[in-house]
């Protein structure tokens, strides 16, 4: 079996490669096609995932694994959502992201700084078959960035249960309790019936 990883975010590929590496499947990367789209994004996980994964199966002819992910924060009402790799612009840094964060929570107490992170893993291959996936990792936005780990809002996401924020922690234990492994992990079983189905 073959898949097409549909991102250009290189921190992004690392981590779905980690938790897909013991498959028996083939992993492309834009790197291993020229011309490979750029997608405009909407402000729907579900649908910008959808969007992704149609488009790279139909440019490349494979199976296509697609994931959108926002991180939601209950006191600003849901946001950035959809919009977290751009909530500072449309060419804004990690840095810049997480500082807008850090402002807008600007002396709002600990108690009210829940947040989730949500993932949505779509598959799609050029026979139109698609499954929908997700999954979400719940915790708290910290007052200062923290750690060198991982990427995004990484430095400021503290998950439940934990006194470290994903940037603190290996990508192996982030990977084992984060959103995108628990939704890659449910993809990586809906990509072995497929290779059955196929057989």
């Amino acid at each position: 079996m073959e898949v097409v990883i549909a991102t250009q975010n290189l921190d992004k590929i690392k981590e779905i490669k980690e938790l897909l590496e013991d498959l028996k499947i083939k992993i492309f990367t834009f790197h291993d096609f020229s011309g490979f789209p750029k997608i405009e994004e909407g402000d729907n996980l579900r649908d910008n995932a959808l969007l992704k994964a149609r488009t790279i199966a139909k440019f490349t002819g494979k199976i296509s694994l697609a994931d959108d992910t926002g991180l939601e924060v209950k006191v600003l009402g849901g946001i950035p959502g959809a919009f977290s790799s751009r909530f500072a612009g449309r060419n804004a840094s990690y840095e810049d992201n997480n500082r807008k964060l850090l402002s807008l929570l600007k002396g709002i107490p600990w108690e009210k700084r829940d947040a989730i992170f949500r993932c949505v893993i779509a598959i799609t291959d050029p026979q139109n078959r698609e499954a929908v996936v997700e999954g979400v990792c719940e915790g708290k936005i910290v007052e200062d960035l923290r750690g060198s780990q991982g990427f995004g809002y990484d430095p400021l996401f503290q998950p439940k249960g934990f006194k470290k924020t994903f940037a603190e922690i290996s990508l192996k234990e982030k990977n084992r309790i984060s959103h995108r492994g628990k939704a890659l992990r449910k993809a990586r079983e809906v990509l072995k019936k497929w290779a059955e189905d196929d057989q």
